[in-house]
């Protein structure tokens, strides 16, 4: 090496320059792509680029390769800094040199926000937006660089302002491809805002855009993903599972279509860019409408999916992308009586938090009503109002503070004796009256959580007025989880009253649904009352069986709460404050092994 570049350097022919930079250009690249990767040498090439006093335009280049090389390779960011600023600086010097100028703006800023240096990353971002307009290319990427920044920051009027900023530049331009992704990202930020008059309209114009455009087919393809994600999220969003279902049949078409098309169709820069799996909205829409085995199924093919993908890219989306999908499949556990599985589950969110102070601040709520949901299913009432209480002060979501507030209300409904905080919860959760949010499941349970209070004072009649209307709304957008609970606590109701016959007709639908969730709640509450009614009835074979059943479900349900309760992860229960705790003591108890019991 050393005698190429001696030789480089006394050369005096005009190719001389072009030899010695090609050469140790071609080290360089040999040596970054080597298995393991050898960048301590990589950077030798590159550096010895600067002994022969090159050019601006190879030193401007040299310095962005150096930059980015550090920066993505190595934890040297003040050297990673120094040379992407070195190349900003000369590359503004050089004429029609739009592609290094531009991309050491992007990876600076990257860096600025990686070192949490986001008042210097935004004047970057803003300058080189004003001078890359005659490069389309960079200049919507710059825009899109900057809204994501303001999204971080969680300022999304300014993130939405620039996206709009670019859907009108691209439709100047010509692209109408990058107009309707620039729209469609304002589309998902404006559901963020919960501004909903705002996304109907612009919903609308992107199906139009996305219809029209004839491209390439795996970028249509992909726009239509896109589009059906945020329609689909729009109506769950709204509580509307029953609408949602073509959108989903249509997404679902999408994604296998995608799945057909050539790999040399696909264009994109980094392997992640294309996800060719079932996104989070196919599994919410299962655990919505009750089918938590389908729910289950779907999550378990993604997370061997992300688990695949973070073997060839580590990027933060992947662990959001986990962490989502693990806190819906911890509900549908907890609900098919698999407690000790969701509370290892619940540990392992823990443990993404941990490795992410980003992931646990935007996360933390949701984790802490995980914990609460978790303390209800065994039993620990005075965690789950602490668990809850904690979620309420961390989240400023709507939706999930409504969710969090019905739970919270079950527990004091269950407690019995505290009145005075239950029907200060109520007040706020009213569904005949300013409902606090637009969602149709949220208001339904808001109805079953009055019917419930008042089946606990012996208020039946308007026990019974409450549980129709829950009835009412669930069967109209097939949530079946609140059908069933309905159901039986009506038959319950009947079965106080001494209407045995009418208890019977919604206790056998209710057990019928309950099995097919399948809810192991349900269906013990099912079979206990159906054990009850057979023997009123003078049904002693029926009476039996529902016995049987309900030993059954018993058995299953105790056994699980042993488990759950013997891992040493059961003391998360007791953690209401400051990060995830980073190690779990083993807990004084049973030490029964999950494979006996499960």
């Amino acid at each position: 090496m050393k005698n190429l570049l001696l030789s480089g350097k006394m050369a005096s022919n005009v190719e001389a320059p072009e030899r010695w930079y090609l050469a140790l250009l071609g080290f360089a690249e040999h040596f970054r792509t080597s298995s393991p990767p050898k960048i301590r040498l990589c950077v030798h090439c590159l550096q010895a680029v600067f002994q022969f006093k090159p050019p601006q335009r190879i030193e401007a280049r040299t310095h962005l390769q150096l930059g980015s090389v550090l920066y993505h390779h190595t934890k040297n960011s003040e050297l990673a800094r120094s040379h992407l600023e070195k190349a900003w600086f000369i590359s503004q010097q050089v004429p029609q040199f739009e592609d290094v100028k531009f991309e050491a703006a992007s990876i600076l800023s990257e860096l600025f926000c990686q070192q949490n240096l986001v008042d210097s990353a935004k004047p970057l971002l803003r300058k080189a937006i004003q001078i890359s307009q005659q490069t389309p290319y960079w200049h919507c990427r710059l825009l899109f660089q900057l809204a994501q920044l303001h999204t971080l920051e969680k300022d999304l009027v300014s993130a939405c302002d620039l996206l709009g900023v670019g859907a009108e530049y691209a439709r100047v331009v010509g692209s109408e491809y990058t107009r309707a992704l620039f729209l469609l990202s304002k589309g998902m930020l404006l559901l963020m805002e919960r501004k909903l008059g705002e996304v109907h309209p612009l919903l609308t114009l992107c199906g139009t855009i996305v219809e029209n455009w004839q491209g390439n087919p795996i970028q249509k393809e992909s726009l239509r993903v896109f589009f059906l994600v945020l329609q689909v999220t729009h109506y769950l969003d709204a509580g509307q599972v029953k609408s949602v279902k073509p959108c989903l049949k249509q997404l679902q078409q999408c994604i296998q279509t995608i799945s057909t098309l050539h790999d040399d169709e696909i264009l994109p820069s980094n392997p992640a860019d294309l996800f060719h799996w079932l996104p989070k909205e196919h599994i919410l829409h299962s655990m919505q409408a009750g089918y938590l085995e389908k729910a289950q199924k779907y999550t378990d093919k993604a997370l061997m999916q992300l688990e695949k993908l973070k073997m060839l890219d580590c990027s933060p989306i992947l662990s959001t992308f986990q962490v989502i999908l693990l806190e819906h499949i911890i509900m549908c556990r907890l609900v098919t009586g698999h407690k000790a599985t969701a509370l290892q589950e619940i540990s392992q969110v823990c443990q993404l938090c941990q490795q992410s102070p980003r992931l646990f601040t935007n996360h933390a709520a949701q984790l802490h009503t995980l914990l609460g949901l978790y303390c209800i299913s065994v039993n620990c009432m005075d965690n789950a109002e602490a668990q809850f209480t904690t979620a309420l002060r961390l989240t400023t979501h709507q939706e999930l503070w409504t969710y969090i507030v019905t739970n919270l209300a079950s527990v004091y409904i269950r407690e019995g004796n505290r009145h005075q905080e239950l029907y200060s919860l109520l007040e706020r959760i009213n569904p005949d009256h300013n409902f606090p949010v637009s969602s149709h499941c949220l208001r339904a349970a808001a109805f079953y959580i009055r019917g419930l209070l008042s089946f606990f004072q012996g208020r039946y009649n308007e026990a019974k007025r409450f549980l129709r209307e829950t009835l009412k709304m669930s069967n109209a957008e097939d949530l079946n989880r609140l059908t069933a609970c309905s159901l039986v606590l009506l038959g319950h109701i009947f079965y106080v009253l001494g209407n045995h016959r009418e208890s019977n007709n919604m206790v056998v639908p209710a057990m019928q649904l309950a099995s097919k969730i399948p809810d192991m709640s349900v269906q013990l509450w099912s079979s206990a009352l159906l054990k009850d009614l057979n023997k009123a009835l003078g049904n002693n074979m029926d009476a039996h069986e529902a016995a049987q059943m309900h030993q059954n479900f018993s058995q299953q349900l105790l056994q699980d709460h042993i488990a759950a309760c013997s891992l040493p992860e059961h003391n998360l229960i007791s953690w209401t404050d400051g990060p995830p705790p980073v190690q779990i003591q083993a807990q004084n108890g049973p030490t029964t092994s999950l494979a006996s019991l499960l």
